[in-house]
């Protein structure tokens, strides 16, 4: 018994502060979602599924749950197969200055998110802003638009701005996935006459699947709970244009509505258990198949 608890011992610390500071404000707020809990009471009463039909049954909330959705779909897709595409120029494309242009991509990741938000509300500003004005110097006007203000396009100037920022950090992850694949199988199959689109499709994605399952996780886990880039740039707006799930939960903690708040970010917790489970069995799945 001593030695089954001996290791124990030493996850004892993390497990207690992660309970004290996880685990039982989880509960805590799975247990006020089905409450009414508000400013202008100082009584909470539990009201059952009141929240959820009240969520379910507003447009504004369905919105910012798709939007959310958009979100996460895209920048999954376009983070990884941007990232995907430079981590294998800087591995066995380029041979000089690697190091450099890995920095120089990975430099944003590190950026404070309140300085891109002030820097891309210059760059994307209609009138004044970088490039719209670069467009009508070269004589591309009817390309120049409303970039944050344009009910439809404004989340997807929002992707833009948050792949710029998170593609450095996800091409850093497969650069390790593919320095570690053995050289060994390169040499094998150019041996056998298998060409770059073969080593590809036959080696690399084979058995970099493991850290893409990794990096899809991750970018489905932020993308589902993004909140800091909606808001230093569009604050959701325009109207519920770029609204996503954690912007209408800090609005309504704002207006005092705390159970509909903590609803919502007990749905979104369900929503990123089921799709993170379904992913990762998947993914999973697709490296035995390979």
């Amino acid at each position: 018994m001593k030695n089954k608890m001996y290791p124990f011992y030493f996850s004892f610390g993390a497990i207690a502060l992660y309970s004290l500071f996880m685990v039982i404000p989880g509960l805590m707020g799975f247990y006020l979602s089905f409450t009414d809990w508000n400013r202008y009471s100082s009584e909470i009463n539990f009201i059952g599924f009141k929240n959820f039909e009240l969520i379910f049954s507003k447009q504004n909330y369905w919105h910012s749950i798709s939007n959310s959705m958009i979100f996460t779909v895209v920048t999954i897709v376009l983070k990884t197969v941007i990232a995907l595409l430079l981590a294998l120029l800087l591995t066995k494309g380029l041979k000089r200055f690697v190091n450099f242009h890995r920095v120089v991509i990975y430099l944003p990741a590190i950026i404070p998110m309140i300085v891109i938000g002030i820097v891309f509300r210059s760059i994307l500003h209609p009138t004044t802003g970088v490039l719209n004005e670069s467009l009508r110097g070269i004589g591309l006007d009817f390309l120049a638009q409303r970039w944050l203000t344009n009910p439809h396009i404004a989340l997807y100037s929002v992707i833009f701005v948050d792949t710029w920022k998170g593609v450095g950090f996800i091409m850093v992850i497969l650069i390790a996935g593919l320095q570690v694949i053995p050289s060994e199988y390169y040499e094998a199959a150019q041996i056998d006459g298998a060409n770059g689109w073969d080593e590809l499709w036959k080696i690399t994605l084979p058995l970099l699947m493991p850290t893409l399952t990794v990096t899809t996780v991750l970018n489905l886990l932020y993308g589902l709970r993004v909140f800091d880039i909606v808001w230093v740039l569009t604050n959701g707006g325009p109207g519920y244009a770029t609204e996503t799930v954690y912007t209408v939960v800090f609005k309504e903690f704002s207006k005092g509505r705390y159970g509909v708040s903590t609803a919502l970010s007990t749905l979104l917790f369900v929503i990123m258990s089921l799709f993170g489970y379904w992913l990762i069995k998947a993914m999973h799945n697709k490296e035995l198949d390979r």
